[in-house]
């Protein structure tokens, strides 16, 4: 049986009709850290997106994006990889994926640490690693690897808005890293 094809334009539904998806239900969305390890399958590095928000603030992000309708989430990440990290990244996403958390983004601060004044969205949370070539792509102006210590540091976490900190360092911790 053949894999079910995705309508992967990028107007899956008018700026209207999402906006008003968006008022009535929660979205569902993909986040992930994606990370380099060494020969014995241990985090090296830690890739970080540098973008800039809306405010023109420029701050680091994760890899992040929607899952659109009759996509498999395992589609929606490597979709979301390749367009923020390039088509050569190489992400080795498992055949089953399974989130190292759920994080639950509300417009209205404080619920939870993940905060998006566009919605109410949920996401499932992965650790990729990615073994190609990376490059920024799309609206990101630059990627950086850092080690998981530089990762967490707190002028590093501070450049992180919506709660992104707060995944990269349950990330971590679910890896085994001291946070």
């Amino acid at each position: 049986m053949a894999p079910l094809e995705t309508d992967n334009t990028p107007a899956w539904l008018s700026r209207e009709e999402l906006d008003s998806a968006r008022e009535r239900l929660p979205i569902l969305y993909v986040d992930a850290v994606p990370v380099r390890v060494d020969e014995r399958g241990a985090v090296a590095a830690v890739g970080l997106l540098l973008r800039a928000n809306t405010e023109g603030e420029i701050q680091r992000e994760l890899v992040s994006g929607r899952v659109m309708y009759h996509e498999r989430v395992r589609d929606a990440l490597l979709r979301h990889l390749e367009k923020d990290l390039g088509p050569m990244a190489l992400p080795a996403v498992p055949t089953s994926p399974v989130p190292f958390t759920v994080a639950e983004y509300f417009p209205t601060p404080g619920v939870t640490p993940f905060h998006d004044p566009r919605q109410h969205a949920v996401s499932l949370a992965f650790v990729v690693p990615v073994t190609g070539d990376c490059a920024p792509q799309q609206d990101a102006l630059d990627l950086a690897w850092l080690t998981p210590d530089e990762a967490l540091a707190p002028g590093v976490l501070a450049e992180m808005d919506r709660g992104h900190g707060v995944l990269l360092r349950q990330a971590l911790a679910h890896l085994g890293h001291p946070v």
